[in-house]
């Protein structure tokens, strides 16, 4: 603690570090955005203070002042009840607490199957995850009506992709819209699904919404002919969602991602 009595905390926020400067009682007085060189002030009088024990984590010149007036998203992010944030879903969350609730039995002929699927989910997810820097906003494990779920909800300068993962590491997916095989597998409507999902999302957030099937590999995928409104991306092709742009303006993002983010918004899909 600073001879002001005051100390610097690093706080995690959408994926950033910020270095939060607190008074002795915890309350937050100011706080230092690397990314934005900015240093934002809860109090003019303590300036002097602040930027005393700032000092030593400063990486160049920064402005300081007032913190910026909240956007609508940022206005709706703080008034959600936290029992209604789907922000802080992890991927595969839903699966994580099935298998917490009704774990397998230790000795069973075959894998439980619920398992690879949160290996799946946890994969791709993890890149997804990775896209923040780049401007993207993700969420996982979106719940639905009648128990469905969006596994993952990528929403960015590209625009909105609902994600749809199926395991295949080390076999063979084949693809034949509707139907998708893993291995020996029995065939699944897997397409169907992912189509369905999008069109869930869209109407929602009365947006754009396209459908992508995720495979978490590395599998051997052999697709027949085009699948309709929907993409077969293996997770580690995943990334060149990134680099897409050119549909939503970063203030979109923020909006799309705030409401998405609210359950009430996915009662009535």
């Amino acid at each position: 603690m600073a001879m002001s009595g005051l100390r610097v905390v690093p706080i995690w926020t959408r994926g950033q570090e910020r270095l939060h400067v607190l008074l002795p009682d915890g309350r937050n007085i100011a706080w230092y955005d690397r990314e934005a060189a900015r240093v934002s002030l809860l109090s003019e009088d303590r300036r002097e203070d602040v930027m005393g024990v700032l000092g030593p984590f400063l990486t160049g010149p920064v402005s300081v002042g007032p913190p910026p007036v909240p956007t609508p998203a940022d206005i709706a992010r703080l008034t959600l009840h936290p029992d209604d944030d789907l922000a802080p879903n992890r991927p595969g969350e839903a699966l994580l607490i099935s298998l917490d609730r009704d774990p397998a039995p230790a000795r069973r002929l075959r894998p439980d199957p619920r398992r690879r699927a949160l290996a799946a989910e946890q994969a791709v997810g993890e890149v997804l995850d990775g896209l923040e820097g780049a401007g993207w906003r993700t969420l996982h494990s979106i719940p639905l009506p009648g128990g469905d779920r969006i596994h993952h909800l990528l929403i960015g300068p590209g625009g909105i992709f609902a994600l749809h993962t199926v395991y295949a590491r080390k076999q063979r997916l084949r693809v034949a819209d509707p139907v998708v095989v893993v291995g020996r597998g029995e065939p699944r409507p897997l397409l169907r699904w992912a189509r369905s999902d999008a069109s869930r999302a869209s109407f929602a957030l009365t947006a754009e919404v396209r459908g992508v099937l995720a495979v978490a590999g590395p599998a051997d995928v052999e697709v027949e002919g085009v699948p309709r409104g929907v993409r077969v991306v293996q997770d580690a092709d995943l990334v060149g969602l990134g680099r897409t742009g050119g549909v939503l303006k970063p203030a979109d993002v923020e909006a799309l991602h705030a409401m998405a983010r609210d359950r009430h918004t996915w009662l009535r899909v």
